[in-house]
């Protein structure tokens, strides 16, 4: 899955796949977690948010279960 990197402090890039509802957040750290279930329209609002990293933190986060990749 392609990434594509993001201005944030605690992300480094987001890649997404509409058919599968895949997201992938690369952070900062360097560690990479897939989100399963994520809408298009979330991935949208989360990569067009003023803040990537809080959007994350309230929107992804607390609804998707991340898996380390």
């Amino acid at each position: 899955m392609e990434r594509t990197p993001v201005k944030s402090s605690s992300i480094s890039s987001v890649g997404y796949d509409p058919k599968s509802q895949g997201l992938r957040v690369e952070f900062a750290s360097g560690r990479t977690y897939e989100y399963a279930g994520v809408t298009p329209e979330e991935h949208d609002a989360l990569v067009n948010s003023g803040s990537v990293g809080a959007h994350f933190t309230r929107h992804i986060r607390p609804h998707f279960e991340g898996r380390p990749v």
